[in-house]
């Protein structure tokens, strides 16, 4: 049995939505269409940040080369951001259009370039990995990143892939604005003369192109030799320098890892290295205002040993090259064990100073390695000196990025693990180091349960590499988690009658990567760790699974690939359910039940089986438990479902607490109604997959609208008579408006919450941006 749901168009408003102008029109991508509008009420059109502060790996820091006062951030998975130097804050500025759903994987920003005459222009070089070849786009605009235009790449990008941090890949020709050069990881260079539209393989570097691995890092920074800016189109600059990793290096039959082209990048000549650096890695290059040039060399990580980029040791070396003085190079600095990365340079002459950014951990005496002599002394300007709102520690790890501020050489910013850390007395005897985040949120949530209302916190939040917290106040950085350290929360959920009582799972990254288990009686300010873990949770670490309180003490749990367990003692000792093992598991790709507690009578358990892939030929199935989620048995009429088989991932399973037996599900497909525990089941809605997007992913509830007809608020994510967005009713499904507009897509939504405090609040985590809820 179907319903179909009448969706109201006013013409009024039918063309609202304007697409994205001038580039790719390739599935995910932003058109013109017809808004979906409805007597259900409202859409959101403000979102704000939940509070955490950084929290993820800041690629780059970018200055605008004459306007000192525009900075820019790029992150590996979380889009890119704009320093407002006015209300010291970062502004998310790949938020919107081009950013639809499933197009999570165009926020990793590999390279960010800008025009230097005209401080409008940005360009970002966007995808995720360059392990499965697929084609990267680059994303235009004219307005500082208000608004973009995109176009298709004709080579992969690997904006999470190792060497991410590594020097800007992509360069702006200051004489000839329209002409851009690009470093590629797996084919060589690639030059656009028509700002970025269109781009072809400089041939006269290399045509190689490679065709294995994901963590090639390929060509690294391209650098235009020329100090001059012009505002009108000139003769393109004509020597152009690339430096090579040296796995490209090798692949490629290069003789060097240091390359000049004096005709514009048409041919090029290698350039002789120093004997002891030959087959190093060049992770930034730094063109002083004389044209001499800084170089940092480090050795190329073992990647076949499991080794990153980020985080390597030493030998490394820092060489000065006089490029036009004959090619001299000038050793400043050395360290058999340390990496050197980050690399920023002011001044020129004997005074220039020189920011050395030091990564791996051999020698935790070395952070912020400071020359105010160019290169001939040198000193430590973090590690152990004064650091505020956040730990010492917290600011090292992956230092492959640092920025000295063209306006003043006494502000100095660089990246970390966990986001950006500056200092603002640089030539203090001891600086003070403090975060520079504030509303840069770069956390995955993985798991999200919105408690009840008046319960002492809003939610729980689990999220990779910073654990799970009890979030009670949405504009201060949460303090009630079970490893406040290193750490990632994996699943979570709460006695809903005795919201103080909680049980959580998660990986211990900082202490050998094992699974542990939690549990909270105190609404998380204290915690206890589960006694014994059930049969499958220690042997995967994947965010794929799921847990279930029905009451104190009393849990179901759902670990990877594996039969649920239940424990009546806070998990001092566990039982196997009798739910079916999964006639299929695939290496990698993990499967898992969904268990979700009644929340009106706990004594039921429903799970939900999403088939594991789009590939399995086994179709969603809900199971229902009467006895505390002991014992298991298929819901449905005679136990018939045919739901879509989907990842995890793609589907969603809820239940209203203020009904029994009221179940909502997603099965990556089409939305799915009980309102009898599972007996019967109703597809609402035209949710449909088309145009490349899943037809109805996520599902959330939260409070009702006063006087609605049904009892809770509806969201689903997922795409509605041929348009992906966030879905939205508050009359149980009978007509449908678009809750969230083209400038907050996110690039798809991990998780949905609704809160049950407040009518149209919604918790979304968009592709790495935190958790953003709705006003």
């Amino acid at each position: 049995m179907k319903r179909k749901t009448n969706i109201i168009i006013p013409a009024l408003l039918a063309a609202l939505l304007a697409g994205c102008s001038g580039g790719s029109t390739t599935p995910g991508a932003t058109g013109t269409a017809a808004p979906v509008l409805a007597a259900t009420v409202g859409s959101a059109t403000s979102w704000t940040s939940v509070k955490w502060g950084g929290g993820g790996y800041v690629t780059g820091l970018v200055y605008h080369p004459r306007n000192a006062s525009l900075l820019y951030a790029r992150t590996d998975v979380g889009g890119a951001y704009r320093w407002d130097a006015a209300a010291s804050t970062w502004i998310p500025i790949t938020d919107g259009i081009g950013w639809g759903g499933g197009e999570g994987r165009f926020h990793g920003v590999e390279s960010l370039a800008l025009d230097p005459n005209n401080d409008q222009l940005v360009y970002m070089m966007t995808g995720d990995s360059v392990g499965n070849d697929t084609p990267g786009r680059i994303y235009i605009s004219s307005d500082r990143g208000n608004t973009w235009t995109h176009y298709d790449l004709p080579f992969a990008i690997g904006g999470n892939d190792d060497a991410r941090a590594y020097g800007e890949r992509l360069a702006v020709d200051p004489q000839n604005p329209t002409t851009l050069m690009y470093g590629s990881r797996k084919s060589g260079i690639w030059k656009s003369t028509d700002s970025g539209h269109t781009w072809n393989q400089v041939t006269g570097f290399s045509s190689k192109t490679v065709l294995q691995g994901p963590n090639l890092y390929g060509v690294g920074q391209i650098i235009y030799d020329t100090p001059f800016v012009q505002s009108q189109n000139a003769a393109p600059t004509q020597i152009v320098w690339a430096t090579v990793a040296s796995d490209y290096a090798q692949a490629a039959g290069l003789a060097s890892t240091l390359y000049k082209s004096t005709n514009g990048g048409a041919t090029w000549a290698p350039v002789a290295i120093p004997s002891n650096v030959a087959g190093y890695d060049i992770p930034h290059v730094v063109r002083a205002a004389d044209g001499n040039f800084y170089m940092a060399f480090r050795a190329h990580p073992n990647t076949a040993a499991g080794a990153q980029a980020q985080g390597a040791g030493g030998p490394s070396y820092l060489y000065k090259f006089g490029a036009s003085n004959n090619g001299t190079w000038n050793q400043l600095k050395f360290d058999a064990n340390v990496g050197f990365a980050g690399l920023s340079v002011s001044g020129t002459g004997p005074t220039t100073r020189i920011a050395l950014g030091v990564t791996g951990w051999a020698d935790s005496n070395q952070l912020i390695q400071l020359s105010d002599n160019d290169g001939l002394a040198w000193h430590e300007a973090e590690a152990n000196m004064p650091h505020t709102g956040i730990a010492a520690d917290e600011c090292a790890g992956w230092v492959e990025g640092v920025a000295i501020d063209p306006a003043n050489r006494d502000h100095i910013m660089h990246i970390h693990g966990g986001g950006i850390c500056e200092t603002t007395n640089a030539s203090s005897t001891t600086p003070t180091w403090s975060p520079k985040v504030a509303n840069l949120e770069e956390t995955v949530t993985l798991s999200l349960v919105a408690a009840p209302a008046g319960a002492p916190y809003k939610f729980i939040n689990s999220a990779g590499d910073i654990g799970t917290w009890a979030q009670t106040d949405l504009a201060t950085r949460p303090t009630r988690g079970p490893m406040n350290w290193w750490s990632s929360g994996n699943a979570a959920d709460l006695a809903w009658s005795d919201p103080t009582y909680i049980a959580a799972s998660g990986v211990d990254n900082k202490n050998g990567h094992t699974v542990k288990a939690f549990w909270s009686g105190d609404a998380g300010s204290s915690w206890n760790q589960f006694a014994s873990l059930p049969t499958g949770a220690a042997a995967s670490q994947s965010h794929v699974q799921s847990i279930a309180v029905t009451s104190r003490n009393n849990l179901v749990w759902a670990p990877p690939d594996s039969v649920p367990s239940y424990s009546t003692n806070s998990g001092a000792s566990w039982t196997a359910t009798n739910l079916p093992a999964f006639n299929a598991v695939w290496n990698g790709f993990q499967r898992a039940y969904r268990v979700v507690a009644d929340r009106v009578n706990p004594s039921k358990v429903y799970a939900f089986d999403s088939g594991g892939a789009p590939w399995s030929n086994e179709p969603g199935k809900v199971y229902i438990s009467y006895d505390g989620g002991h014992n298991f048995g298929l819901s449905g009429m005679w136990g018939a479902q045919a739901m879509a088989p989907n990842a995890w991932g793609d589907t969603a399973m809820v239940v209203n607490p203020n009904a029994e037996g009221d179940i909502w599900v997603t099965d990556g497909n089409a939305l799915y109604h009980s309102v009898n525990s599972g007996w019967n089941w109703v597809q609402v809605g035209a949710f449909a997959s088309a145009n490349g997007t899943k037809g109805a992913t996520k599902v959330a509830l939260g409070k009702a609208l006063a006087g609605a007809p049904y009892s809770a608020a509806i969201y689903v994510e997922g795409t509605l008579n041929g348009q992906w967005g966030i879905f939205h009713s508050d009359d149980g499904g009978a007509t449908w408006a678009r809750f969230n507009d083209d400038n907050h897509q996110f690039g798809d939504s991990g998780v949905m919450a609704g809160d049950w405090n407040t009518y149209g609040r919604l918790y979304v985590n968009g592709a790495a941006r935190g958790l953003i809820y709705s006003n």
